[in-house]
């Protein structure tokens, strides 16, 4: 059979891609759940790493409040928490 062996390293490529995959686990990344205040309510949010904010979601979130503005809100705090810290005279004097 003429198409086999490309046949055989697709199966192969496709394998190997499925185990790398289930290698990476986002809750292996997670933080602790984090609330917000916000005037809605409260936005519980599921942080992930300061690398992977984009995976930054509402788990949790006031009934007036839509879905991907909760989540919005959780991947503006995962941002706001990944920047650098910057410190104040008074905090490098101590």
């Amino acid at each position: 059979m003429p198409g086999a062996p490309a046949l055989r390293k697709a199966s192969l490529f496709a394998l190997l891609v499925a185990g790398l995959a289930a290698c990476v686990s986002p809750e292996s990344y997670e933080s602790e759940p984090v609330e917000i205040d916000t005037p809605a309510g409260v936005v519980t949010c599921q942080l992930y790493t300061r690398d992977l904010v984009i995976w930054d979601s509402a788990i949790d979130r006031p009934d007036s409040m839509s879905v991907s503005t909760a989540d919005a809100i959780c991947v503006n705090e995962g941002q706001r928490r990944s920047e650098p810290t910057i410190f104040t005279a008074a905090v490098l004097e101590s």
